[in-house]
């Protein structure tokens, strides 16, 4: 499993690079590659990448042993970076999503503003 790394506010707001984040492309499974957005974890980089919400919130369902937030967060700086090409950064965040989330959904939440919600 990718190990994940802790990301510093000053990443998260200016995520340059971010290949130190990301698997080995050649170790990220052909299923990846295929960068269907009617697949799972595509689908959620689609909908994320291109505010896809509709004001509803991310409920995300992390693995046993995964910090979801700690998951998230590298996820997202490497979602937020221009350094890799967007492809090779769809398969990769597809597959770190696989390896560290089991599901998720989103949800309305009353009187609230969307987030991110985690849930084991």
């Amino acid at each position: 499993m990718f190990k994940i790394q802790e990301i510093s506010d000053v990443m998260m707001a200016f995520p340059a690079e971010v290949s130190h984040l990301m698997p080995d492309l050649k170790s990220i499974p052909d299923d990846f590659w295929k960068l269907d957005s009617t697949r799972k974890w595509e689908k959620l980089f689609s909908d994320i990448f291109f505010g896809n919400q509709n004001g509803k919130s991310l409920v995300l369902q992390h693995k046993e042993g995964i910090d979801g937030r700690l998951a998230y967060r590298h996820i997202s700086a490497i979602m937020g970076s221009f350094e890799p090409k967007h492809e090779d950064k769809i398969a990769a965040v597809a597959y770190l999503f696989n390896e560290w989330f089991a599901d998720y959904a989103w949800a309305e939440i009353k009187n609230s503003t969307p987030k991110v919600l985690f849930q084991e």
